[in-house]
Formats: structure tokens, C-alpha cells, sequence
């Protein structure tokens, strides 16, 4: 009886046992079935949740299809094109051209980064940044000083201030070139009006396009006198979107001019003034006509900035470098995309949402 129990005992452990594993295997079993059925039902759940979007805003889908299509023909495909160029040899020497009836192939060749290992390891691309880095900074804090100092005074109330708004507004309503042409003419060492004044008092002429120095403040003179307009109606606005009630209880409360500057207009205007700054210096790194229609890069290379250097790769210089030209582009690019992001992180950690 003894070993019968025994062997009863044993019998029951390995069926338990044996049942344990199958439960196990099942379970194991049902829940990979359970991934997968869940799987799949994400799956369909994701397609049914775009294609209801598609036909709910299918109106919207279809205004935006074609904005989207242009801006990819127009600057999706130069881009990437560009940046192509930028790991080849191409100039106008081996790039495909016609010459009368006769067809030439392009025969240059695929040379990866020794494009933009040559341009990096040239003295002459840290030359141009650094210029380029200063007149940006330099246009952008003066004329957001000046536009600011502009949109206070503009946003009291005084008579003839509709005219005042419409003299200020006036250069952002001439064409850029007939601006700078207009200035160059102002600049002119032997005719122009500044140095016909400046002789009137007994001063002698200035240099303004001739002498290095005098040159970058003339660019950044007429640039900052085109990006005033800009800066001050932005500002302006920004302004007027703050309350009243606020300046009145600080004035209330005792507060200076000063104090009521610093810690209602200037906190006020945070928004609105990150934009402008971010939008003013991405079209100053930029600038392109100022630089080449005042001084086109002169005296010597003194105001080249990296996209005029880009421009004379490709258009003035023999042979004209089409890959050289390609790689100052994709950097300067990569320039703004690195500041942009660097930018935005430090807003988002100001607590601004951008």
C-alpha cells in the first residue's frame, strides 16, 4: 500500500507538472496571438485615422497640394540638386552645354567631401564668416534698437502721426536695388551729396565705398535704413497688443518712464520680438543685393560676406566653380539651420513656445 501511494504521489507531481507546462505553452501562445491581433489593429486603426483626416479635410489637402508641389519644384529640387553639385567637380568646363548644333556631354565626376574639406581648410571661409557674423549682428541690434525707439514714439498720441508712420514706412516701399542705388549715388566720393555737405563745413571728403572701414559702415548703414520699416511696424504692433490698464497702474503706483519700459513694454514685446530678430537675421546673413549693388564685395574683398563668395564661385570667377559655388551654399544653410535650432532651444527654455 505504501509503494502504491507512493507511486500514486509521484503520478499526481508529473501530471501537474505536465499540465503547468501546457498552461503555459497556451498562454504563451494566446498572448503572441494577442500581440499580433493588436498589432494589426493598430495597424488598420492608423490607416482608418488617415483616411478619415483625407476625407474630413480633404478641401484642405487639396488648397495645399499645389503650394506644396511649387515650393518643391521651385526650392525642393535646387536644393538637392545643389547639394549634389557640392560632392562633384562640376564647373562650366565639364557640366553638359550646347555649342550651336553640338551637344556636350558632362563629364564631371563624383569627389564626396574634398569640396567642402577645401573650402573649410581655406583661410578665406573663416575671413567671410567672421565679417558675416559681425555685419548681421550689427544690422540686427541697430535696427531693432531704432525700430523699437521708433514704434514708442509712434504709438502715442500726437498730430500728423499718420504721416510720420507713412515717411517711415516709405523705404520698405522702394524697390531694394532703386534703394541702393539711390545711396550709392549719396556715397559717391567726387559728386555725392554727404561729401558735397560735408565740404560746405570744411570737412574734407569721405572715402565711404573706397576705404575698407568706411565701406562696412556704409553697408550696414543702408541696411539698416532698409530693415527699419520691417522692425518698426512688427514692433508696433506688438506694442499696441499690450494693455493700457497696465501702464496706467504702474504710472499709479509711482513708476518712471524707465521702469514702466523695463517691465511692461520690454517683457510685453517678448513674442513678437524673438520673431523679428530670428526673421531679420536669417535675411541679413543673407543679403545679398546691399553687399553687391553698394559695393560688390569692395574695396579689394572687404564686405564679401559668404553668399556674395558663393555668387562669385559661380558666376564671376574663370572657370566658374558650379561645385564650389553648391558647397559655400549647402553651408551657409547648414549656418542658419544650426542657429535656428540653437535659437528656438533657448526660447523653449525661456518658457516661449515657438
Amino acid at each position: 500500500m505504501a509503494a502504491d501511494t507512493s507511486q500514486s504521489v509521484a503520478k499526481a507531481a508529473d501530471d501537474g507538472v505536465g499540465n503547468d507546462s501546457a498552461v503555459r505553452g497556451r498562454s504563451r501562445r494566446t498572448d503572441s496571438g494577442n500581440t499580433r491581433k493588436t498589432g494589426n489593429a493598430g495597424s488598420a486603426g492608423n490607416a482608418g485615422a488617415l483616411k478619415r483626416a483625407l476625407s474630413t479635410h480633404w478641401y484642405a489637402w487639396a488648397m495645399v497640394a499645389p503650394v506644396v508641389l511649387v515650393l518643391g519644384v521651385i526650392i525642393g529640387w535646387p536644393l538637392v540638386r545643389g547639394f549634389y553639385l557640392s560632392l562633384t567637380d562640376a564647373n562650366e568646363r565639364n557640366v553638359a552645354r550646347d555649342i550651336g548644333a553640338r551637344h556636350i556631354d558632362a563629364t564631371y565626376e563624383f569627389v564626396g567631401l574634398d569640396n567642402y574639406t577645401a573650402v573649410l581648410g581655406d583661410p578665406v571661409f573663416l575671413q567671410r564668416l567672421v565679417w558675416t557674423v559681425l555685419w548681421t549682428v550689427a544690422c540686427v541690434s541697430i535696427t531693432f534698437a531704432i525700430g523699437l525707439a521708433l514704434a514708442n514714439m509712434l504709438n502715442r498720441q500726437f498730430r500728423g502721426r499718420a504721416a510720420y508712420r507713412m515717411a517711415l514706412i516709405l523705404p520698405w516701399a522702394v524697390p531694394g536695388f532703386v534703394s541702393v542705388f539711390a545711396w550709392r549715388f549719396l556715397f559717391n566720393r567726387d559728386n555725392g551729396i554727404l561729401n558735397k555737405i560735408l565740404d560746405g563745413g570744411g570737412i574734407a571728403a569721405v572715402p565711404w565705398l573706397d576705404d575698407p572701414t568706411w565701406a562696412k559702415f556704409s553697408v550696414i548703414a543702408v541696411n539698416v535704413w532698409l530693415g527699419i520699416p520691417f522692425m518698426m511696424v512688427a514692433l508696433l504692433g506688438g506694442l499696441q497688443s499690450i494693455p493700457g490698464e497696465l501702464y496706467e497702474a504702474a504710472e499709479m503706483d509711482g513708476a518712471s518712464a524707465w521702469q514702466r519700459f523695463r517691465h511692461i513694454t520690454l517683457p510685453g514685446l517678448r513674442a513678437v520680438s524673438m520673431t523679428v530678430i530670428l526673421l531679420s537675421t536669417i535675411w541679413t546673413f543673407n543679403m545679398f543685393p546691399v553687399i553687391f549693388l553698394l559695393t560688390r564685395g569692395g574695396p579689394g574683398d572687404s564686405t564679401e560676406i559668404l553668399v556674395t563668395q558663393a555668387f562669385r564661385e559661380a558666376f564671376i570667377t574663370s572657370p566658374r566653380d558650379f561645385a564650389v559655388s553648391a558647397t559655400w551654399g549647402v553651408l551657409i544653410l547648414l549656418l542658419l539651420m544650426i542657429f535656428a535650432l540653437v535659437y528656438r532651444r533657448s526660447l523653449r527654455k525661456q518658457g516661449e513656445v515657438w
